[in-house]
């Protein structure tokens, strides 16, 4: 089999169709369509079922797309290991947060594409925490604490961050002073997280309670500037409306953490250097001032 089959299809797969992955791929759909041909008659199933809106996976294609990302992933790994300066190809999929990585990560993302011209970047911005092996991503960037799991981690910048309330908030149901008082309060979230505070060498972990959530710190910020409960968010996105007073810091004697920004890349022996030229860049631009995540300006 041609690995260039193999990365034709896996571009289909994730375009969505023959039309959106020649465009990606540059080259013609009519060349697009015979790859496709080709792998489908040597591994003898269909792959794609074909629409006038572009192109499905079939039940056998998205068990095989998994495979051919991964035989395309270690193919350019292969020839990064012999040929470790010569120049970058193939494709780069970041999984970045919806929160921080337009503003702060997407500067990197375009100075990349800039040093090496023969790489091609696709970027999806979620707050979503993808599955890096299952959808075929090369790295995450992930920011606050990292859960336990089998990814490998670097740490590219740190982000301070407050618990905040509106005035008007702490006039009707007052402000807290331990963490232990912060499950008589509503707290805005993303989920069913935990918070931390530091009590002196300690850390102290509770688990607040609360009706209004959302996986975006601007829409926790905007629902804490409504007074509906207290939110704990990065100082980035705080800064102003504290300094004007429309949201003042609580708990003080307690302050979170410190959370950081990180890459993280499946696990493996070598990391690819498209990764590691990466993570060094996101390093460079997010601790250049005024650019740093969790900092005001």
């Amino acid at each position: 089999m041609e690995i260039e089959d193999f990365r034709t299809f896996v571009e289909v797969a994730d375009a969505g169709g023959v039309s959106q992955a020649s465009r990606r791929l540059g080259i013609a759909k009519s060349i697009v369509s015979r790859r496709l041909l080709r792998l489908e008659a040597e591994l003898g199933v269909q792959l794609l079922t074909r629409t006038t809106r572009g192109a499905a996976l079939t039940e056998a294609g998205a068990a095989f797309r998994h495979h051919a990302a991964r035989i395309t992933a270690e193919l350019d790994l292969a020839r990064e290991t012999i040929l470790p300066e010569g120049e970058l190809r193939g494709q780069l999929r970041i999984s970045a947060p919806l929160t921080f990585g337009p503003t702060h990560f997407a500067p990197a993302f375009a100075e990349m594409a800039r040093r090496h011209p023969q790489l091609s970047i696709r970027t999806c911005y979620t707050d979503r925490f993808v599955d890096l092996v299952a959808e075929g991503f090369d790295c995450a960037i992930r920011v606050g604490y990292l859960p336990d799991s089998n990814l490998i981690a670097r740490r590219i910048a740190p982000i301070l961050g407050k618990l905040v309330a509106s005035p008007a908030y702490i006039e009707a149901h007052g402000a807290p002073e331990t963490p232990d008082e912060l499950v008589q309060h509503e707290a805005l979230m993303q989920g069913t997280e935990a918070w931390s505070f530091l009590d002196g060498d300690r850390v102290v972990t509770v688990r607040p309670q609360g009706r209004f959530k959302a996986d975006n710190a601007a829409a926790l910020v905007e629902a804490c500037l409504a007074g509906i409960g207290l939110a704990w968010v990065p100082d980035y996105y705080i800064d102003e409306h504290v300094a004007a007073g429309a949201l003042v810091p609580v708990m003080t004697r307690y302050p979170p953490p410190p959370a950081a920004a990180y890459v993280l890349r499946p696990p493996g022996q070598h990391p690819a250097r498209k990764i590691r030229l990466l993570t060094e860049l996101l390093i460079e631009y997010c601790n250049r001032p005024k650019r740093r995540p969790g900092t005001s300006g």
